[in-house]
């Protein structure tokens, strides 16, 4: 029997980076760009709010490009203020690499387990699951098999060193991409 799971982001996750004002750590993204155009140069930011102070950081998207090298569309949706572009560009290593922030994906994210609430010990012995990541949001694959078979963690991390829960992935640390498991019963 195979399983589909989905690991789907609910809202925008929360960017680390240390504010000038007041040392708070943690950033919410507003989904709000600042286009600046300086004859045909371009520079491009995306804005982020300190939680504890309200502090303005701005995170550089595009930085003194030629007006003529940025595609059309990316400049519509920047100036639209594009909510899906932000999450694109929150995901995106270069852009994270370039402003020096990580992304704190803690309660911004959600399993959705195709409808049931956990999988059906009794009717099957082996039961196949194949979890798919909708956005790159790292987490323990232990904490994502508790919480699909209904399971506590320490339960999981017997079943795994029984040799119960098998993966051809590592199952400690954390994982952003897309894995399987097969939990023997």
């Amino acid at each position: 029997m195979l399983e589909n799971w989905v690991v789907m982001p609910t809202c925008l996750p929360l960017v680390l980076r240390r504010c000038h004002t007041c040392a708070s750590e943690r950033f919410r993204a507003s989904g709000k760009f600042r286009v600046n155009a300086n004859h045909k140069l371009i520079d491009a930011w995306l804005l982020a709010l300190c939680t504890a102070c309200g502090e303005t950081a701005k995170l550089t998207v595009l930085e003194r490009m030629n007006v003529r090298s940025v595609r059309p569309e990316l400049l519509d949706r920047l100036h639209d203020n594009d909510l899906g572009l932000t999450a694109e560009l929150l995901q995106d290593p270069v852009v994270r690499r370039r402003n020096r922030i990580a992304l704190d994906w803690d309660n911004a994210w959600r399993l959705d387990t195709g409808g049931s609430d956990h999988l059906d010990r009794e009717v099957s012995d082996v039961i196949d699951v194949s979890v798919r990541f909708a956005a790159r949001i790292p987490v323990r694959p232990v904490r994502l098999i508790a919480e699909g078979c209904g399971l506590s963690r320490a339960e999981v991390e017997r079943l795994i060193t029984e040799g119960k829960v098998v993966s051809a992935v590592r199952l400690s640390g954390k994982l952003s991409g897309d894995f399987t498991f097969t939990l023997k019963r």
